[in-house]
């Protein structure tokens, strides 16, 4: 079981610490050469939107992934290690402890860093560009040099922008209030429960 860990360690260390935009070169340039001749060249020979499109999505995943996964970590970390004690005294396994113990309380701690990281996918998604993929960012180039509106182009993918992102914002903040519970997690300026 150490080693299943020792992986997931280094699979998060390699792709966290990767710059995004090299990660992108990577999956669109290196990564299909590594695959048979025959899989590299159908890859590359998608049709237009679809060449560039997969390698986003499998970068910007990845890249994604792994954050969560520290995200997630830190979260499960931050709990006192006698939550995990009181859930063996129960009688429960490892992994019902888990289920029922560890994961609901340290889901309440990751929710607002998980809130940013779904914000940031939207955003990050603009390094796309530097592939050849046509997302917002791209389209309001090409409307910037199709009509010589550059103002009116990028204010528009601007207002979109923080249209999506408010979006996630309210969406989030439904499942946050449902878990909120009153002295779990101290807000700061609060009194404690019992104070």
């Amino acid at each position: 079981m150490k080693w299943v860990v020792r992986a997931g360690n280094l699979y998060v260390e390699i792709f966290r610490n990767v710059p995004l935009i090299v990660q992108m070169f990577l999956w669109f340039f290196v990564f299909p050469n590594f695959f048979r001749k025959s899989s590299a060249t159908g890859f590359k020979q998608m049709p237009p939107p679809w060449a560039s499109y997969v390698p986003a999505v499998l970068c910007l995943g990845i890249f994604t992934s792994v954050r969560v996964a520290e995200q997630v970590r830190a979260g499960i970390n931050s709990l006192p290690r006698g939550q995990r004690m009181a859930g063996t005294a129960m009688g429960l396994t490892e992994t019902q402890t888990y289920r029922y113990v560890v994961l609901p309380q340290a889901f309440r701690i990751i929710l607002p860093p998980l809130t940013s990281e779904f914000m940031n996918v939207i955003k990050n998604s603009s390094v796309a560009l530097t592939i050849g993929l046509l997302e917002l960012t791209g389209r309001a180039r090409a409307m910037q040099e199709f009509s010589f509106r550059v103002f009116e182009a990028f204010t528009a993918a601007t207002v979109i922008y923080l249209l999506t992102n408010l979006i996630v914002v309210l969406l989030m903040r439904a499942p946050r209030e449902e878990g909120a519970r009153p002295g779990l997690i101290a807000v700061a300026g609060a009194p404690q429960a019992g104070h």
